[in-house]
């Protein structure tokens, strides 16, 4: 008795909950592909950003160099939305700390979308992880639940009465785990690797930060001389 003819000849009920097994464990596939090609393009757009930011460039042509708001991502997007609020606050107020909280608030501003790009979909994955095992457990009881009452309703108990109900029962179970099991490993490894580019972003604008203050503490000693 082959798989395909037992999914064949389940009963409704159980085919229903292996056709949706089926589809979530497709889109979480899809999803796993396309959230680790977004998290590669990160991590490479991070690093070339970094090398270029340490190189001793010029801030205010590394500004000019970097897409619009629109099409920068990750540290590149945090440290225009900090250079612009700079930028745009410098000639209003002599206030250095002033200055610094606006650009402080324009990186956490940038920093939270960011999070939200980088864990786009991800709560699908845990939503398939979590959910997959007991849709399949419910397949399994409605099969049980057929091979009793085919039990009930047979003259003589045989294995070949309750068998293909037990077997269906059983491939609910596995479907059920062939999607989880995938899912809930892809979901802990994109979340870690999400984590680590969100800290090395946070870890970047408190350097950013700094080098402003100084920049700004450079300026005050200038002028006070």
């Amino acid at each position: 008795m082959s798989i395909p003819h037992l999914i064949m000849n389940a009963s409704g009920v159980v085919q229903l909950v292996m056709l949706l097994l089926l589809v979530a464990s497709i889109l979480s596939w899809v999803v796993v592909f396309q959230r680790t090609f977004v998290m590669r393009k990160a991590k490479r757009a991070y690093r070339t950003f970094e090398d270029q930011f340490w190189s001793g460039v010029d801030l205010n042509e590394l500004y000019r160099e970097i897409p619009s708001e629109q099409e920068s991502e990750g540290a590149e997007h945090i440290f225009r939305s900090g250079f612009r609020e700079f930028n745009r606050l410098m000639p209003k107020t002599r206030s250095a700390q002033a200055i610094l909280e606006g650009v402080q608030r324009s990186m956490r501003v940038a920093w939270s979308r960011e999070e939200e790009r980088l864990n786009l979909h991800l709560v699908f994955l845990a939503t398939v992880a979590s959910a997959s095992p007991y849709i399949g457990l419910f397949g399994t009881v409605w099969g049980i639940m057929g091979s009793f009452q085919s039990l009930s309703m047979a003259q003589q108990a045989t294995l070949a009465t309750v068998a293909p109900w037990i077997a269906e029962a059983l491939v609910a179970t596995a479907m059920g785990l062939f999607a989880a099991i995938p899912a809930v490993i892809f979901y802990n490894r994109l979340s870690a690797e999400s984590s680590r580019l969100l800290g090395k972003y946070e870890d970047f604008a408190e350097e950013f930060h700094s080098i402003l203050h100084r920049n700004l503490q450079g300026r005050s000693d200038s002028s006070a001389a």
